[in-house]
């Protein structure tokens, strides 16, 4: 496990996760553009992670945990942030939280029945890319409010097809969960 945690993707993916508390703090002390700087260089990260991975073959397990699970951590902190600061509505805060807790209730029947987490399906890729994307777009138009009204637009459609996608995959993993479980 210490031999995988040490090879760049992996370690990547910590540092990424590190940055997390950073991000909060830039984005609740009104520091917008350092915070998108800041989510632009985790964005990086985790395109990177994936590439080497794959490139140079040096997909883990532990990678394959570590990735999704800041990428969720991301998402959580910025729907935290971009609520305290008024940026978006709670509701939307709601609507993505939601979905990862059906699947924090679904994922332990795997657990029960000797199956490990799903691997990542396509359509979730879809809806975190989405809303990884909309993210520093809504932090972006906050903090350039004279040009908001181009940005805002674009920002909100992502938000919204990225939210969309994300429960489409979410019922998809609870299709597959249902499938693995009860085809017994």
């Amino acid at each position: 496990m210490w031999k995988q945690a040490r090879n760049v993707p992996n370690t990547l993916s910590f540092l990424r996760l590190l940055m997390v508390p950073v991000f909060l703090w830039l984005i609740l002390s009104h520091h917008g553009a350092w915070a998108i700087l800041l989510l632009a260089i985790s964005s990086l990260t985790d395109l990177l992670d994936g590439y080497i991975a794959r490139r140079f073959n040096q997909i883990t397990r532990l990678g394959q945990l570590l990735d999704p699970f800041a990428d969720r951590l991301y998402i959580f902190t910025t729907l935290i942030g971009l609520v305290l600061t008024g940026v978006i509505p709670v509701w939307l805060a709601i609507v993505v939280i939601a979905r990862d807790i059906m699947l924090l209730v679904v994922y332990p029947m795997l657990a029960t029945h000797g199956y490990g987490p799903l691997p990542v399906h396509y359509l979730g890729k879809a809806g975190t890319f989405a809303l990884l994307y909309a993210f520093p777009l809504l932090l972006l138009a906050n903090v350039f409010e004279p040009i908001s009204f181009v940005i805002q637009p674009i920002a909100w459609a992502f938000a919204l097809w990225g939210a969309g996608l994300y429960w489409w995959a979410g019922f998809v993993y609870v299709k597959q969960v249902k499938d693995l479980v009860f085809s017994r």
